[in-house]
């Protein structure tokens, strides 16, 4: 698994509200990622943010958790079924 995948959430901190979006905002350009979800909360006097980042990897399968969809190296999309 690349490191990607491998952490998912992220914690910002700034005594104003404008100087967490200014952060948010440039770690967001640095990694370009894109953020499944924030939550703003202020606590002793500053403005947090813990943020969730949309996962690069995603895994299909089936309700029952038994078949897996995987892409070969050639693009083709094939069902695992685990017994």
């Amino acid at each position: 698994m690349s490191d990607v995948n491998k952490h998912n959430l992220v914690y910002f901190e700034n005594p104003s509200m404008r100087g967490l979006y200014d952060t948010i905002e440039q770690w967001q350009q640095s990694n370009n990622r894109r953020f499944l979800s924030l939550s703003v909360q202020q606590d002793h006097g500053n403005y947090c943010c813990i943020a969730l980042t949309n996962p690069a990897e995603v895994v299909i399968t089936s309700v029952d958790g038994h078949n897996h969809a995987s892409v070969s190296r050639f693009g083709l999309l094939a069902v695992d079924t685990q017994q």
